[in-house]
């Protein structure tokens, strides 16, 4: 079977350092080093995230962990498909298959994680992990439709997001009066206590939301010009 790769779209603030970084990792991991270890390294690294979260309801410096835990997701689900690129060892249907359910999975541990801390509602990091999902689906649509695996979006792609939150665990372990900050607002008679990173999620909902109907509407009119009405 010829599988024709997808064209990959990246055009995020750090790729270009980013690259020469992961390039200049890959071209130095022992050979005993596999993709398929550095996907599990990256799975492992999103488990810690998920712990540290939770673990920030005891006390509030397991933040750190978390932010560890980026650091090696980054350095697992960054770097498995640059090693089998470098190494010229691609599997393009298993390689995508494994990479990117792994990677809903490790996105769900995160969210799921976020959620169970003290500083996010459930609910608020679950839509935010749906909407995450949505768009998950429609890059791998386009990469089949179109051949185009978009990897960034607004300049903003995996690597820049976990450097935010990174900064955020930092800002919320460091100043208290952030942390604690607190307003009650009442929806429809029930009273909610949104915290600092409640609004912070709310926010990131909106936008999520409004990227995901600029990207619906933008590739149905370009579908629509590919595949007119007949």
């Amino acid at each position: 079977m010829e599988i024709k790769q997808s064209q990959r779209i990246q055009t995020s603030v750090l790729n270009g350092m980013e690259k020469k970084a992961l390039v200049w990792l890959a071209k130095r991991q022992p050979k005993w080093v596999s993709s398929d270890l550095l996907t599990f390294i990256g799975f492992v690294g999103s488990a810690i995230v998920a712990a540290g979260f939770v673990l920030s309801n005891i006390n509030i410096n397991w933040l750190w962990l978390s932010s560890l835990g980026l650091v090696i997701n980054w350095y697992g689900d960054s770097l498995d498909g640059t090693l089998a690129r470098v190494r010229n060892t691609q599997r393009p249907i298993y390689g995508y298959y494994v990479d990117h359910t792994i990677d809903c999975v490790n996105e769900g541990l995160m969210f799921i994680g976020v959620g169970l801390s003290p500083f996010v509602h459930l609910h608020l990091a679950l839509i935010a992990y749906v909407l995450y999902l949505i768009m998950t689906i429609n890059v791998s649509i386009n990469a089949h439709l179109k051949g185009e695996f978009r990897l960034t979006y607004a300049k903003m792609g995996p690597t820049e997001f976990r450097l935010i939150i990174i900064i955020m665990n930092t800002i919320m372990i460091a100043f208290a009066g952030i942390r604690e900050w607190c307003r009650t607002v009442n929806v429809y008679g029930i009273a909610y206590e949104v915290r600092i990173l409640d609004a912070v999620a709310i926010v990131v909902i909106a936008i999520l939301t409004l990227m995901l109907g600029v990207t619906f509407i933008t590739d149905a009119k370009g579908y629509a010009k590919i595949d007119p009405k007949k």
